[in-house]
């Protein structure tokens, strides 16, 4: 049975990699249930876009990301 099978390479895991492999499991559960919503339809977003927009982040926000 293939439940047999996870659960068996569920306990091969490290303990200290299981809090990843609990948010990969749990998010592609969350996405399943998308899965049958109305598939986006491409196009422009109404409305404008101010200049700021445009403008380079400051480095301070930059570094956040990385």
């Amino acid at each position: 049975m293939l439940i047999q099978k996870i659960v068996q390479e569920l306990q091969d895991i490290p303990e200290d990699k299981l809090a990843e492999l609990y948010d990969l499991i749990h998010y592609f559960r969350l996405g399943l249930g998308q899965e049958a919503a109305q598939p986006r339809t491409p196009g422009l977003i109404a409305g404008e876009l101010r200049d700021a927009f445009f403008e380079p982040l400051p480095e301070e926000e930059l570094q956040t990301w990385e």
